[in-house]
């Protein structure tokens, strides 16, 4: 297989509210953050790929707006989805797999600010059975949380202690939204936001950016002193119904790393989009992590939750490890929908020092 490499990543500083920029500014900083550092100019990337969300933009083709950030002009290779920019890196990787390019620009980006993030993303639910109920994302989390709890297996101080270390990690993190945290036992003396998750549990709403450059074999190699090869890719999902799944286990998660590769070797950091608490325990059965695995240093979703970025972030974080020699070997998860409903996982590789 033809090898591919993350060769530069770049985010924004995470913000709750952006009113003062569009998206274009937001995102423009961003990309010629990662073509500086690989010293490429826009026309010399062969495939672009973006990923955002209508329903946030609250109009229709918005991503077309943020192709003036890019420069389409002379025209340029160019797709979007229309979910979390680790499924548009996806894309640009298989293109550069078969060869039909050599060099690929992702980004993503996301402004929860202007709406209300909660009744938005109901619009992913169940039209007929599931939306006119008006759950809302919260509160699916906190069946889901309240699922796990009824195990046995773990408790609220457990999922406390996940708020603690994610945001004291994210104290080295310049772009995390949220950072420091009280211990575990203040946390626990707080009011539930929706029983059983307190305002910790559940991730900050914020605007921001993200972008990361992608090359193959010598091309890598040259833009990059150490190259983030991605040894594994591949993303699943679960039941659009949530009443046929149980909540308390991910198996598209845990089937898109045996596919990715991830359970071949071990591996030294784990960047997982867990944007509540609880789910960071789900994940880490479903990818057979244990306790010697770093999880989420640059604090994770918890400590900034863009939407539609989050997933790609934890792809660049984990590659921007393997590049600044804090890591060999790197997992990198992504998700998407209510209850980690789609679940892509990737396995990144560092050359041997």
């Amino acid at each position: 297989m033809r090898e591919v490499a993350i060769v530069a990543f770049g985010q924004s500083d995470h913000r709750r509210d952006t009113a003062e920029t569009s998206e274009v500014e937001m995102v423009m900083p961003v990309l010629h953050q990662v073509l500086d550092a690989t010293g490429l100019r826009a026309g010399e990337i062969d495939f672009t790929c973006s990923g955002s969300c209508d329903y946030l933009a609250g109009r229709a083709f918005s991503f077309t707006m943020t192709l003036d950030g890019v420069g389409a002009w002379p025209p340029i290779a160019e797709s979007h989805v229309e979910m979390d920019g680790a499924w548009a890196l996806y894309e640009a990787w298989t293109r550069l797999l078969t060869g039909e390019a050599e060099t690929a620009l992702v980004y993503s980006y996301g402004k929860s600010s202007p709406g209300d993030l909660r009744e938005v993303l109901t619009r992913q639910l169940d039209p007929y059975y599931v939306a006119p109920l008006w759950p809302d994302s919260v509160a699916l989390a906190a069946l889901q949380a309240q699922a796990l709890l009824d195990e046995g297996d773990t408790d609220q101080r457990a999922l406390a202690g996940v708020a603690v270390r994610s945001r004291t990690a994210a104290e080295d993190n310049p772009h995390a939204q949220l950072a420091g945290s009280p211990p575990p036992e203040a946390l626990l003396d707080e009011p539930y936001l929706v029983r059983p998750l307190r305002r910790h549990d559940c991730p900050p709403v914020g605007d921001g950016a993200a972008a990361v450059v992608l090359a193959a074999g010598d091309t890598a190699r040259r833009l990059c002193r150490r190259p983030a090869w991605i040894r594994g890719m591949d993303h699943r999902t679960e039941a659009h119904g949530l009443g046929v799944r149980d909540l308390t286990r991910s198996p598209s998660t845990r089937l898109a790393a045996e596919r990715a590769g991830a359970f071949e070797a071990p591996v030294d950091l784990a960047e997982l989009h867990a944007p509540f608490t609880s789910q960071e325990l789900i994940l880490r059965r479903a990818l057979r992590l244990g306790e010697d695995v770093r999880v989420n240093p640059s604090g994770g979703a918890l400590a900034a939750n863009p939407m539609m970025a989050a997933g790609l972030i934890r792809l660049g974080e984990a590659a921007a490890a393997i590049h600044r020699g804090a890591a060999d070997r790197a997992l990198a998860h992504a998700t998407s929908g209510p209850c980690l409903q789609q679940n892509l996982v990737a396995v990144l590789e560092g050359d041997a020092s």
